[in-house]
C-alpha cells in the first residue's frame, strides 16, 4: 500500500510504501520494513530500521501521522507529522494526507522531544494562505502532541507501537 502527503496547494510531497499490519483503539497501523522505499520531489531514502505508522481514525485526531522507528541509527524513537485530512481514499491500498509542517520529534538523548519546523510552519502559513482555524488548531494540536509524547502516553508510549514493530518483523518482509 501506498501513503501519500502532499502539500496545501496539492504539489506531491512524500510517498512511502508500507505493509498495512491491522488496528486497535488508535486507529490503523501500516509498517515500512528495512529497505523500503520514501520519495518526494528531489530526495528519497530506503528505510533504515523498520517503523510503523499510525493513522488515527476519525475526529480531530486525524490531524496527524505518527511514526515510531526501532533501531534507528540517529536515535529517531518517534516523528509526528501533523496533517490535515489525514485518512485512507476509496481505495484500500492509498492513504494520504496534507503535510502541514509542524512535527513532533522524540529522540534517544539529551535532545528528547520538541515541535520541529517552526520555520517550513511560518513560512507556508503565509505562502499557502493557511485559514485561521485550521492555524490555531494545529499550533494547539502540536502543543498537545508533545506533552503527550513527554508523558508517554499511549500511542506515544513504547509498547503500543513496539506491539506493531513485532508484527512487522515477523512478517519477514525486506528489500
Amino acid at each position: 500500500m501506498i501513503f501519500q502527503w502532499r502539500k496545501w496547494d496539492g504539489t506531491p510531497h512524500w510517498r512511502h510504501e508500507c505493509v498495512y499490519l491491522g488496528s486497535d483503539e488508535w486507529g490503523d497501523w501500516i509498517g515500512q520494513p528495512v529497505g523500503w522505499h520514501s520519495a518526494r520531489p528531489g530526495a528519497e531514502f530506503h528505510a533504515e530500521g523498520p517503523n510503523v505508522a499510525l493513522l488515527p481514525t476519525g475526529g480531530p485526531a486525524a490531524d496527524f501521522a505518527l511514526t515510531v522507528n526501532r533501531d534507528h541509527p540517529r536515535g529517531l524513537r518517534i516523528y509526528i507529522d501533523l496533517g490535515w485530512d489525514v485518512r485512507w481514499t476509496g481505495d484500500p491500498l492509498l492513504a494520504t494526507g496534507i503535510d502541514m509542517d509542524l512535527d513532533v520529534v522524540r529522540v534517544e538523548g539529551p535532545r528528547g522531544t520538541w515541535v520541529d519546523d517552526r520555520d517550513e510552519w511560518a513560512e507556508h502559513r503565509e505562502q499557502f494562505g493557511y485559514p485561521v482555524d485550521v492555524v490555531t488548531r494545529l499550533e494547539e494540536l502540536a502543543l498537545d502532541l508533545e506533552q503527550r509524547v513527554r508523558a508517554q502516553v499511549p500511542p506515544f508510549d513504547d509498547a503500543t507501537p513496539d506491539a506493531w514493530l513485532d508484527r512487522l518483523e515477523a512478517f519477514g518482509l525486506h528489500r
